[in-house]
């Protein structure tokens, strides 16, 4: 004959409401990670980095602070002005060399437009992506912690 146990009394809180014992997961909600990449030929013309050195480069008037401010070498950061500049009918950024006055870099018109439609272009797609993310929302796993099976 089995042993029979009292069963524990329920725990409730402060006011004396018993906590939910199958409380629902939360859905893992789905996001939006989404590179627009402007491609001239094999190459990158634009995206999301270059357009964000561009700003960088307007703001602080120079490539090599442009590069600081996004962890990136000076090298580095004129190859993609040099690329950028390449894949468009003229330059989009122009340099004086430095000297009494200083050097410096700035966006030229063209640089300036095509920073301009890039960011309108960038910021269009997001929207009309988010607008269809909710379609994912019920079809999506529970999160579950990463842990390793074996």
């Amino acid at each position: 004959m089995p042993k029979l146990t009292k069963k524990a009394e329920p725990r409730t809180d402060e006011l004396g409401i018993e906590p939910s014992k199958t409380a629902a997961p939360l859905p893992s909600l789905p996001r939006l990670k989404l590179s627009l990449r402007l491609m001239h030929n094999d190459e990158i013309a634009l995206g999301p980095g270059k357009a964000e050195l561009l700003a960088a480069i307007a703001e602080t008037g120079s490539i090599s602070a442009a590069g600081k401010s996004m962890n990136m070498s000076y090298r580095r950061a004129w190859m993609l002005v040099d690329v950028m500049n390449r894949c468009f009918k003229s330059p989009l950024v122009e340099t004086a060399k430095g000297g009494s006055h200083g050097g410096g870099a700035w966006l030229t018109p063209l640089g300036k437009e095509v920073l301009a439609h890039y960011q309108t272009m960038d910021n269009a797609a997001k929207q009309v992506a988010a607008a269809y993310l909710g379609l994912f929302e019920n079809l999506m796993a529970e999160s579950v912690p990463n842990s390793t099976k074996t």
